[in-house]
């Protein structure tokens, strides 16, 4: 697993052509408080507006977030939308001169209701999408523009992403440039399909990435297993002459079918799934970007499969970085080590917490045998606030305190243990003697330290009280420490101790 982040990490400069259709999603956010009185609906309370690339326009967005050079082709309608939709990919630093603006239609606009209840605390969610669309064929002066834009730029293309919204912006003669140039430059095309019947005009493309439904819709098969999968991907590729078909499951992950007719299950890690709109912009996206720099499709499917997780776990239709999805492979290869932060990573995450509002705990220690007063104080600590971070002395820092026989367990041991615990957020090590200097770094809301330091003084305790943070002391576990279990363990063990041979059996 850990592999693919090295093969997203090698990827750059990738360059994408992508043809579709072009929407502009407007969100509309807010409160509900109330049911109307003129009919038995939720009234929200508008706190903002926002627009975003939608369509194929999200999936610019997405090949962007990733580090892409995009060029853009598609038809908007001569209207406000239709230029507050280019401006908004322009702001991507993408290529627009491929975007045509046409008066015989209006440009398309999804606009989605998102409300809350936060009386009740619950989450965000969507009550509503209107769209206003035409679905007309654009005219043969449009398709005439998208064909000699595709013909200046395919040269300087590694891969071509069709995005089929069935919106009649991909005439046959469109298709037919795209597969002419694609012969012509070598150039793979993934077809993020549209929901019918028909899918002859892909016929001799590389790749397709259908959902199950338009899977089903488009093979005449009803998928409930694996064997019905493998029918249906059968006849993808037959019927469309492709060398792979990459159908999305849903909570079953993506199954992967190709020309010799092997096949790759990719399951999903189980997730809370908030929205699901934009998952499909974000698979044809990644792996698109992922083949374009010569990757192989088990492993382009992999991490998108990877991505569109991510993506249904955010509100609307919104782009995932490479970041985030190196994050959730980490996460998936070793669960706690995200924890584990330098202290420039550790900042930047905070400032994130600061801006939900979230309160910063911090305390800090030895944990050199981790032991239930650990445990407790932890709990304790964790009780205090929203975050929790744990300040861990170094190798080195605990030898000054403790001598040369200490630590028992090296810092990246323990800091791994610590990671382990559901009470804590964040670990940080320190090679300081105290943690002053790294109190005054993260400037926590709370500063948690043992009753036992009453008399002899919290260290960073003056800083954090000077800006209207706590000190709080959190009470302990009697009889219990490191040093008096290292002491039982030596004790047992001595030469002079007698030795019970039947002991551990």
């Amino acid at each position: 697993m850990k592999n693919l982040i090295d093969i997203l990490n090698t990827v750059n400069d990738v360059r994408v052509a992508v043809v579709g259709d072009l929407m502009l999603d407007k969100y509309v956010w807010g409160e509900v408080t109330r049911i109307s009185q003129e009919a038995p609906i939720p009234v929200l309370n508008v706190t903002y507006n926002e627009v975003r690339p939608g369509g194929s326009g999200n999936v610019i967005y997405n090949l962007k977030e990733l580090g892409a050079t995009v060029y853009s082709c598609g038809v908007v309608g001569n209207d406000k939308d239709g230029e507050t939709l280019i401006n908004e990919i322009s702001k991507l630093k993408t290529d627009v001169t491929g975007i045509f603006k046409d008066n015989s239609r209006t440009t398309t606009v999804k606009t989605r209701m998102m409300g809350h209840l936060r009386s009740a605390g619950k989450g965000i969610q969507q009550l509503l999408r209107v769209d206003y669309e035409d679905r007309h064929s654009i005219s043969l002066e449009q398709e005439n523009k998208m064909i000699q834009y595709l013909e200046n730029v395919a040269q300087n293309c590694d891969v071509f992403i069709i995005a089929d919204m069935d919106k009649g912006l991909l005439t046959d003669g469109v298709y037919h440039k795209i597969r002419d140039l694609s012969k012509k430059y070598s150039i793979p095309v993934l077809i993020d399909p549209k929901l019918g019947e028909n899918y002859s005009q892909y016929k001799g493309f590389t790749a397709i990435t259908p959902n199950r439904y338009e899977t089903e819709l488009a093979t005449n098969i009803k998928i409930t297993d694996i064997e019905s999968l493998k029918i249906a991907g059968k006849k993808l590729i037959d019927m469309l002459d492709m060398e792979y078909a990459l159908i999305t499951v849903d909570k079953d992950g993506m199954f992967l079918f190709n020309k010799d007719y092997d096949y790759d299950i990719i399951s999903t890690s189980p997730r809370e799934v908030n929205d699901v709109s934009g998952a499909g912009d974000v698979v044809i996206s990644v792996l698109g970007f992922l083949i374009g720099a010569g990757k192989s499709f088990n492993d382009a499917a992999r991490i998108a499969n990877i991505a569109a997780g991510i993506e249904v776990g955010k509100l609307g239709a919104t782009p995932v970085s490479k970041e985030e999805i190196a994050k959730e492979i980490l996460l998936r290869h070793d669960p706690f080590s995200f924890k584990i932060k330098e202290i420039d990573s550790l900042l930047a995450t905070l400032n994130c917490h600061r801006k939900k509002g979230e309160k910063i705990v911090f305390t800090n220690g030895c944990f050199d045998l981790l032991h239930i007063g650990h445990i407790e104080y932890l709990k304790f600590s964790r009780l205090q606030g929203d975050v929790l971070i744990v300040g861990l002395n170094s190798d080195s820092s605990i030898s000054k305190l403790k001598g040369r026989n200490r630590p028992i367990i090296n810092h990246k041991e323990r800091a791994r243990l610590l990671a382990a615990l559901s009470d804590i957020d964040y670990v940080t090590i320190f090679n300081e003697d105290t943690p002053k200097n790294l109190i005054k770094l993260i400037r926590p809301d709370v500063l948690v330290k043992g009753e036992d330091w009453r008399n002899a003084g919290v260290v960073g305790r003056e800083f954090v009280e000077s800006y209207g943070g706590e000190v709080v002391l959190a009470p302990l576990v009697g009889g219990i420490s490191t040093s008096s279990i290292v002491s039982r363990i030596a004790k047992k063990h001595s030469p002079t101790t007698p030795t019970n041979n039947a002991e551990g059996y």
